[in-house]
């Protein structure tokens, strides 16, 4: 055993002539553990709301979008549209046209946005598991087309009936005529299914429409034209692969994104929040490991008898030193130990039976405690953090006092 860690343990554990220095040690490592529990579960709960929120568009998105590079649109049967769709790994594809239009219900002008899709979108998303009302799930019936509304877009129309409703889409490259603005539009009829979607997201909720992709390349005047295709990936294959393989496979013409990269937006902003919510918490680590630096120097004040004995044995002054800098290194593991076993257990707890609750209005947020997942690449993170952050802290403390009262 290395004879400066040998010392060091027995110097940690030891009773000391003076209690404070034990009562200081056990505070530093109490102070370093609770910072650190802190940050297993800050980084949890921002990993909770991660997992949630991507349950939450996983309904609606696909789990790969592929979208044109250059502009809006591009041919259904674009021979590279093609070899995708039939890469062995792909379980099923859609093809969809998504645009802006405007409803004129009951005399009030309203822009939603209207996504058209074929018949495979029931199979690519989980539209189906997040439809309420009394109707059922159709996009086109004979000659009648059906439009699917978000829940709150829906709630803006009155109710899960609006009946039928006209759709306009401004006609493309035209200018408006003011004589007779209505030459300058697309105007289609829709029917209620009596059903609508929620996908507890405002962005879809509040305004989009599903439809059928007919009926949306008609009001759009956009034929034979889709803007996303989406894709299923066989829950066999490796989606890593399939995704690097489908990237190849559209080359530079078009875009494969997964559900991370097609809210990119708000993943983006997560992680933000995440990391401003790390550092914040590193500093504090920081300053608990500041404790240590008062024990240390309490340790080496009482230690000077045996400082002397030692260097009578013929250890050097690097040696000696080393063994107070083990000492603090071994507060600062300690704690890290204790703090991610305590932070672990706190966020299992929560995991199981939500414990804190996410206010008084619980019940009008889309869960009632918060969220927690641990994961373990964080907990390796938190522990080379706070490793790091106590080893660097007791580095210069520890030389200069080791210089002052050692000399």
């Amino acid at each position: 055993m290395n004879l400066s860690f040998f010392i060091a343990r027995r110097y940690l554990f030891s009773k000391k002539s003076h209690n404070a220095i034990n009562i200081i040690s056990a505070i530093a490592a109490g102070g370093i553990a609770i910072a650190t529990a802190a940050m297993v579960c800050a980084l949890s709960v921002f990993n909770g709301f991660h997992d949630l929120i991507s349950t939450l568009y996983c309904n609606f998105d696909p789990e790969i979008q592929v979208t044109a590079a250059q502009g809006k649109t591009f041919a259904a049967d674009d021979p590279v549209i093609q070899k995708l769709q039939h890469h062995p790994a792909v379980l099923s594809a859609s093809s969809c046209l998504t645009d802006n239009a405007l409803i004129l219900f009951r005399g009030h002008p309203l822009v939603i946005t209207v996504k058209g899709v074929d018949d495979k979108f029931a199979e690519v998303t989980g539209i189906k598991d997040i439809l309420f009302g009394e109707g059922s799930y159709r996009l086109k019936s004979g000659d009648l087309y059906y439009g699917i509304p978000g829940i709150g877009l829906a709630a803006q129309m009155g109710g899960t009936d609006f009946g039928s409703l006209q759709i306009c889409a401004p006609r493309g490259g035209e200018r408006i005529d003011i004589a007779n603005p209505i030459n300058s539009f697309s105007v289609e009829d829709i029917e209620s299914p009596k059903v609508v979607f929620n996908v507890d997201q405002r962005k879809y909720d509040e305004h989009y429409m599903l439809t059928s992709l007919d009926f949306a390349q008609t009001l759009f005047e956009k034929d034979n034209l889709i803007s996303t295709l989406e894709i299923k990936v066989n829950p066999t294959a490796d989606f890593d692969d399939v995704k690097a393989d489908l990237v190849k496979l559209a080359g530079t013409k078009f875009k494969v994104k997964d559900r991370l990269e097609q809210q990119a937006d708000v993943f983006n902003i997560m992680n933000v929040e995440k990391l401003i919510a790390y550092i914040f918490l590193t500093f504090i680590i920081l300053i608990a490991c500041f404790n240590i630096i008062s024990s240390l120097s309490m340790l080496i004040i009482e230690k000077k008898e045996d400082v002397e004995t030692l260097r009578h044995l013929g250890l050097s002054a690097g040696r000696i030193r080393s063994i107070f800098m083990t000492e603090g290194r071994l507060i600062s593991l300690l704690g890290a130990i204790i703090g991610i076993v305590i932070g672990v257990i706190l966020c299992l707890i929560q995991e199981q039976f939500g414990i804190i609750q996410l206010g008084r209005d619980s019940a009008n947020f889309i869960i009632n405690a918060y969220p927690v997942s641990v994961h373990w690449l964080d907990i390796l993170v938190v522990f080379i953090t706070v490793i790091a952050v106590g080893f660097v802290s007791v580095w210069y403390p520890v030389h200069a006092l080791s210089k002052r009262l050692l000399n």
